[in-house]
């Protein structure tokens, strides 16, 4: 018995282009939730794992499988169901999981033999003994599995074309965010692995860098961070060797204790949901948690630094609090914090999150003709009608932020500064190397975006766009329009890989 289990690949998503940036393969990770899907696969089938990021097999010329899984958050979901259609013509029946297959149950099941929705481990066998029997389902509710019982993942299945491996230790988040899907997909409590389960699974991965996949690692109750400490303890106890980052919450840096034992522990990156520069745009996205009295960030930010944890901070543009102006601002902010890179993405309504459905009942979805325009999800596109910024706005407001932070200066600036901080060279050379594939990754996405025409949104009821644009010839992105997307926290849906 043969099964292909796919990853799909966006091609509006610069990361992908590793020939023209060769950087890119240090913000690919390896499909986990896939890895973990062949663990469980009973060892009567073989198992090929596809990540078509690295590379886009012919599928022609490849042995026919028996089944084929499927995963997608929503930006994938155009390219899966090409894939399911493709297979499903051949007579290979299909099953899908994931994100979006669960908050789009009834789309996914016009265009795969077989769903999984929520966590999959629980569920996927029942998958396998059904297909057996001849009597595959349409629909299988894997819900909340106990995380206890899940396996190491198979590792070993994709050994060569990332420079990242991948885990994780924790599901679930207690925050809520309205524009984030982890508390629909993953409940609104932390879910733990047992430790010596995460560091016997650290010693399978082979590459020197990993990527800790958890929505918030570290958590952020007293609770949380005596586990976090636990964790980091035993990673150091078991000489691991390896360096990792992960996605933490703005209190990270508040203990410095926890951070030192991060550090020991070879934590040396971290992404930072800061979402927004002012308490009226946390209060839109519900995160209140960024709003605590006596928080410093630039100091928590200069603490993790300290120690050699480079920060990366996260901000969403386009938040009905937003005017001309917020790429400004966002730049202020992150520069008086003093962090190392800089994310911005565009307020994108997924399906699943309470800001899906206040702008679907506002009629203020533009991009949707679905399932093709899933594509246009990634963070990097202006999908909705915002409240101040008409579309060109909004991307001149992405471009200028952008070009502000990643100026040549600017990045010599932040490297010599570390440099200058910890009196090291080489460790600070992966700041340098991040500062330059956001810059270059800019110009690439040009080239993506360059053909996306926002005057669509003006037939799906965009009040806004063109609002100062007097054209159609001006509606059309030109060959100015630069835009970035990254992967990480990035996708504001679940990072959690219990997925299939």
């Amino acid at each position: 018995m043969r099964l292909y289990l796919i990853n799909p690949l966006n091609p509006t998503v610069s990361l992908s282009r590793v020939k023209e940036n060769r950087f890119n393969k240090y913000r690919i990770w390896k499909p986990l939730g896939l890895m973990i899907i062949a663990r469980i696969t009973p060892p009567e089938w073989d198992v090929t794992i596809i990540d078509e990021n690295v590379r886009v097999p012919d599928y022609d010329s490849l042995p026919r499988p028996d089944l084929v899984g499927l995963t997608a958050f929503t930006s994938q979901a155009s390219r899966a169901y090409l894939l399911a259609s493709m297979f499903r013509g051949k007579g290979v029946p299909v099953a899908m999981g994931g994100i979006h297959a669960t908050m789009r149950l009834a789309e996914a099941t016009e265009n795969v033999n077989a769903v999984v929705t929520g966590e999959a481990e629980d569920a996927w066998p029942e998958v396998l003994d059904d297909l057996a029997s001849g009597r595959l389902s349409q629909v299988y509710n894997g819900g909340l599995v106990d995380i206890e019982r899940v396996p190491p993942a198979r590792h070993d299945l994709l050994s060569t074309g990332y420079a990242f491996g991948s885990i994780q230790t924790t599901r679930g988040c207690p925050l809520d965010c309205s524009f984030c899907s982890v508390t629909a997909f993953n409940g609104n409590r932390f879910r733990w692995r047992p430790i010596r389960q995460v560091v016997d699974e650290f010693k399978l991965i082979k590459e020197n860098l990993v990527l800790i996949v958890d929505d918030n690692l570290i958590g952020t109750s007293r609770k949380h961070i005596a586990r976090a400490k636990e964790l980091f303890r035993a990673m150091i106890d078991a000489k691991i060797g390896k360096r990792w980052m992960c996605q933490v919450t703005t209190n990270m840096g508040e203990d410095e204790e926890l951070v030192r034992l991060a550090a020991q522990a070879g934590c040396f990156g971290a992404l930072i949901g800061f979402e927004s520069p002012s308490n009226d745009g946390l209060m839109e996205i519900n995160k209140k948690y960024n709003m605590r009295k006596g928080q410093d960030a630039r100091s928590s930010c200069r603490t993790m630094q300290r120690h050699g944890i480079g920060v990366s901070a996260s901000f969403i543009m386009g938040l009905d609090v937003d005017k001309p102006g917020i790429g400004k601002q966002i730049v202020d902010r992150a520069l008086s914090c003093g962090v190392d890179s800089l994310n911005v993405t565009m307020m994108t309504p997924f399906p699943g999150t309470r800001l899906w459905d206040t702008m679907e009942s506002q009629g203020r979805i533009a991009a949707n003709s679905f399932p093709e325009d899933w594509k246009y999800y990634t963070l990097g596109f202006p999908v909705a009608n915002y409240m101040h910024l008409s579309w060109r706005e909004l991307l001149d407001e992405w471009i200028s932020c952008l070009r502000s932070f990643y100026s040549y200066p600017r990045i010599l600036g932040r490297f010599l500064g570390a440099v200058l901080r910890t009196r090291k060279v080489f460790a600070n050379f992966g700041l340098l190397v991040t500062n330059l594939i956001y810059r270059r990754n800019i110009k690439l996405d040009q080239q993506i975006h360059s053909s996306f025409d926002v005057s669509r949104g003006i037939a799906h009821g965009a009040r806004e766009l063109g609002r100062r644009d007097g054209t159609k010839r001006d509606l059309l992105l030109d060959s100015t329009s630069e835009m970035r997307v990254d992967i990480s926290a990035q996708s504001r849906e679940p990072t959690d890989v219990s997925e299939l």
